[in-house]
């Protein structure tokens, strides 16, 4: 079966790519296995080199690549623009840390000298979303490079392209070939890769199905993984929130990349107090909000990545409607042609409609009413997610409350939930497990040998 690049604006097959043959894979973990063994002796000063080298090709590219991106899954070029900058900051925020971060760790026992050391594994297997087809790369193979590592990418098989050019970007950079590669396959591939004894670990951001498959794999050879899976954060305003801000927030976090985020906020939890006035001022910005070409500067909706994704969406809404939700506006697909849907807001959602539990990949957002933080955060609680979450408040003892009670991996206050190099990334319950970025995240793909010496 061909790997294929198709414009979700249009339909129209782009290109077309032949998977590797499996003699092909073999050269390529080949050429990662040799690779390793003298890339885990760099310096870091080169590495660091390299990264800061992978910085400037990205800058200088920028407008390039995120065309690319937005040909391949739909999402705005504006935002696309955006991503690549992104990516050159993490390049340079562990071009400049992951030397301390990785550094000799000193400890107190009864020995003469006790250290902690970090050391890389060898080869690592990332499976990769389409969503944010360069960042989400990135935020694995910076950290995994600067550490020592060398890695081996199986992106999603609707971003062909963006997989390709993340491999240049990196060779270009100086980075050794076998250190980086890219591998065209489908999924049915993973299992032998996960099997073969010179992959060391793999990590996977994806679907909840996708990593119960990977992490299956990886169990049965006693591999380490790191998930980063669905979410269906919370929105929680409360009555000291200030509204003109939660609500301008509310919308640029739930149609950021056409909706199809796993941060993004899903289920907007309000106090009753303010629930009427939030979502008067909520209905009337999704109004409007402009769906169209996302190479347009003034779009801010783009159409969904694949057909299969506007079909579950619109299968999700209708099915919540069934059980009594009621839609405020949207609640429909746009136009013949394109993967578009009509941003979506739903109010009035019974118990066990799908919002309750389920994790709506667009732009639909479900509104939730309760009385108190208590209830909200019994709600916020309530699904098998936990990636992060909002709440929006002036009430120091409010905040302290959900910071110390809402299950998630973030917790943001009177701020979007989003990624940031600097702290760790990553979700509990089946949002998966792990973390990436920060210090926490460099530390996931090493050996943490404890040295002794009496």
């Amino acid at each position: 079966m061909a790997i294929a690049s198709i414009n979700p604006v249009t339909g129209e097959l782009l290109k077309t790519f032949t998977p590797l043959s499996d003699a092909e894979i073999e050269q390529k973990i080949a050429l990662a296995d040799h690779t390793f063994a003298t890339y885990k002796h760099s310096k870091f000063a080169d590495r660091s080199r390299w990264m800061h080298q992978a910085a400037d090709i990205l800058e200088a590219k920028k407008t390039e690549l995120a065309i690319i991106i937005t040909l391949e899954m739909g999402k705005t070029l504006k935002s696309a623009i955006a991503e690549i900058e992104k990516c050159a900051h993490l390049c340079r925020f562990y071009a400049e840390h992951a030397p301390q971060f990785l550094a000799d760790t000193p400890a107190t026992t009864d020995a003469s000298c006790t250290i902690i050391r970090y050391q890389p594994l060898g080869a690592i297997l990332a499976v990769m979303p389409w969503n944010f087809p360069f960042w989400q790369v990135f935020r694995f193979a910076v950290p995994a490079l600067m550490a020592g590592n060398v890695g081996l990418l199986k992106h999603a098989s609707n971003v062909p392209q963006c997989a390709l050019a993340i491999a240049e970007v990196f060779h270009a950079a100086g980075i050794p070939e076998g250190a980086f590669q890219t591998l065209l396959i489908g999924a049915d591939r993973v299992a032998n890769l996960v099997a073969d004894a010179r992959i060391k670990a793999a990590t996977l951001t994806g679907s909840e199905p996708a990593g119960q498959s990977l992490a299956a794999m990886a169990g049965h050879h006693l591999k380490k993984v790191v998930l980063e899976l669905g979410g269906s954060d919370p929105f929680i305003v409360l009555h000291s929130a200030d509204l003109d801000l939660a609500v301008s927030t509310a919308v640029t976090a739930r149609i950021m990349n056409n909706g199809q985020t796993c941060i993004a906020a899903k289920r907007f939890i309000l106090e009753d107090a303010i629930a009427d006035l939030f979502i008067a001022k909520f209905v009337e910005k999704f109004k409007a909000l402009k769906v169209g070409d996302p190479m347009q500067p003034e779009t801010d909706v783009g159409p969904l990545a694949t057909p299969q994704i506007l079909h579950k969406l619109d299968a999700q809404v209708k099915a919540s409607v069934d059980a009594g939700a009621k839609i405020l506006i949207g609640g429909y697909r746009l136009k013949d042609k394109g993967n578009f849907y009509a941003p979506t807001i739903l109010s009035d959602i019974p118990l066990g409609a799908p919002p309750y539990q389920e994790e709506f990949f667009g732009p639909v957002a479900s509104i939730f009413r309760v009385k108190n933080i208590q209830e909200a955060i019994a709600l916020a609680n309530s699904t098998n997610f936990g990636l992060g979450a909002s709440i929006w408040t002036q009430d120091l003892e409010e905040i302290e409350l959900a910071i110390e009670q809402i299950e998630s991996g973030a917790v943001f206050v009177n701020g979007m939930v989003k990624s940031d190099p600097r702290v760790p990334f990553g979700g509990i319950k089946r949002s998966g497990f792990g973390r990436e970025l920060g210090c926490e995240g460099i530390r996931e793909f090493v050996n943490i040998k404890t040295i002794w010496i009496a």
